[in-house]
């Protein structure tokens, strides 16, 4: 046999250690003699002829300790986090977003009456008694079309686009506190990222530049001069979705509300209430991290609002003319036609028929 030696598996318990020990040359436990090469036949198998005294055991097989399965398992799963991280790196750049949003190009044109503004104590006299008499009530005056997938975008997701298109006109021209000025988050919350700064500087610093208006981008009236006589505002239009190229939906939508506002202070008609209108089309445009994200980008914002007084600014709220008023003497300050800005200085009549008739 081999020389002596430890055991491979360290001294058995209870034995005595150090060199002095006289006996440990020929003490052996049983990891030791399981794990000796060689090993001598038994009595009887060395009867047979020529046969030898020992045989030759096959090393034993040992297999990886715990430790090292436990290694090699993070090991595995540290290289298949780097690989996945690799491939969807959760702060790159989404391979499907478009072009930087475009600033919003807005014209507001305050819409003068040609008399006194008709009156009357119940607003829905007056509703009844105007061509808003088979507008719908809120948002269901705003329904969705019928969603057709165009060549590079699902029906899904051109429904997608019209509900935020629904979702950014209710929420501008429909919520009282949006109305009274007292919120605009609501708003703000649904826009792209790239339009945020525009937005803020408009309200921050409102200019009648085509650019700044905070008009152009809600609908908000003076609270300090009118409020809401009815909450329910009368709603009539259309919503339309269609692809411009590969990468981006555009909705435009077409849509007149109607107010029932009296006057916020007491007056000599206090009492009675009268009809603001408000016709708004708004372009939107939406590139597949919009539609992900419900976001959206306001391109265009048209705005014909009375009745109004031209001699009144409707950058930053709207001014309504209320029961019993006529508009005031005068208009906006000229326009230069060498600006290079969108025209600022523009001011239109109120049709008599556009009135109630009471």
């Amino acid at each position: 046999m081999g020389g002596p030696g430890d055991p491979p598996e360290g001294t058995p318990e209870g034995s005595p250690g150090g060199g002095e020990d006289e006996y440990r040359s020929v003490v052996f436990d049983e990891s030791f003699v399981r794990a000796a090469r060689l090993q001598e036949f038994s009595a009887q198998e060395r009867m047979a002829d020529h046969a030898p005294a020992v045989r030759r055991r096959a090393p034993m097989r040992r297999g990886l300790s715990r430790q090292a399965l436990v290694l090699v398992l993070l090991i595995a799963v540290a290289f298949g986090t780097a690989i996945y991280m690799g491939v969807r790196h959760p702060y790159q750049t989404p391979a499907n977003s478009g072009p930087p949003a475009e600033p919003l190009r807005m014209t507001v044109i305050p819409l003068a009456p040609q008399g006194e503004v008709p009156g009357a104590t119940d607003p829905e006299y007056l509703y009844a008694h105007s061509p808003a008499a088979q507008f719908r009530i809120g948002a269901e005056g705003i329904p969705l079309p019928p969603a057709r997938r165009t060549a590079h975008f699902s029906d899904s997701q051109v429904t997608n686009a019209l509900s935020i298109a629904k979702d950014y006109i209710v929420r501008s021209a429909l919520y009282p506190e949006v109305l009274t000025g007292e919120q605009i988050r609501p708003v703000r919350v649904l826009l792209d990222p790239d339009q945020l700064d525009q937005f803020d500087q408009s309200f921050g610093h409102p200019a009648a530049d085509g650019r700044h208006a905070p008009t152009g981008w809600l609908v908000r009236f003076d609270a300090s001069q009118a409020e809401l006589a009815d909450r329910k505002v009368r709603v009539q239009g259309t919503l339309q979705a269609a692809e411009t190229d590969s990468a981006t939906l555009e909705v435009t939508a077409d849509h007149t509300f109607v107010y029932a506002l009296r006057a916020a202070e007491a007056g000599e008609k206090a009492g009675e209430a009268s009809l603001f209108t408000v016709r708004r089309e708004l372009h939107f445009r939406f590139d597949r991290e919009d539609l992900r994200l419900r976001q959206a980008q306001l391109v265009v914002s048209y705005v014909q609002a009375g009745p109004l007084s031209c001699a009144e600014d409707s950058t930053n709220r709207l001014h309504p003319l209320l029961a019993g008023q006529t508009a005031k003497e005068g208009g906006p300050a000229g326009t230069d036609p060498y600006a290079t800005g969108g025209a600022t200085a523009l001011c239109g009549s109120l049709a008599v028929g556009s009135q109630p008739k009471v």
